[in-house]
């Protein structure tokens, strides 16, 4: 939730919890791709940029593929008009999350990507690399290899190297800190990193999306 909805909660308990447990109730008899789905909409009749950025990225983490977000996004034609659904697509764009790159919706199926010589990276190193444009930390310890998506889950921010101290990753746009060692929040949001498959295959680090 935002600063302000924080606030509101604390400040107004009595109404402020109401009002969350009726969002909840709403919703549960619908599965979760649905209901983002549905959330995202909302987002893009209000125009909220911030709400729209976030519900994005949980719909994303919920599975909602980049052909089932257009797909929602153009069925709401009726409601949105064109306006908005180029509003929509217009930050979809500026947030460049490679799951919409046409080149990305155009594949069939995930693959193994050769992401690193994995004898370059010893045991309790990090290092963030590109591949196949995509955006990777990468996390050795004595057990394996770990290896996460760069973009921060609240609103698919790409995190840069320089924000990484020790084994805790900050994501510089609303400061969500994570543990680099399991990928869990671990300050201001809920949601951990996205861990991809990942295996040593001739000493090559492969990871799987």
């Amino acid at each position: 939730m935002s600063d302000a909805l924080n606030y509101l909660v604390k400040a107004r308990p009595d109404a402020g919890g109401h009002y969350f447990s009726f969002l909840k109730d709403c919703g549960k008899h619908l599965d979760p791709k649905t209901r983002d789905l549905i959330s995202v909409i909302t987002k893009v009749y209000a125009q909220t940029e911030r709400g729209f950025r976030q519900y994005l990225g949980r719909a994303l983490r919920n599975g909602c593929t980049p052909t089932e977000v257009l797909d929602a996004l153009l069925m709401a034609f009726p409601a949105l008009g064109l306006a908005k659904i180029v509003w929509a697509v217009d930050i979809i764009l500026a947030m460049d999350i490679p799951e919409f790159k046409p080149e990305a919706m155009a594949k069939p199926t995930a693959e193994w990507h050769d992401v690193m010589a994995a004898a370059s990276l010893k045991a309790g190193d990090v290092q963030r690399v590109d591949c196949d444009g995509r955006g990777l930390f990468v996390y050795r310890n004595t057990k394996g290899i770990r290896v996460y998506d760069s973009r921060c889950p609240h609103q698919s921010t790409d995190i840069p190297h320089l924000a990484l101290e020790g084994t805790t990753l900050i994501c510089p746009k609303h400061q969500w800190q994570f543990d680099i060692k399991n990928g869990d929040c671990i300050k201001k949001g809920n949601s951990p990193l996205r861990q991809w498959n990942s295996k040593v295959v001739k000493g090559r680090l492969m990871a799987y999306w």
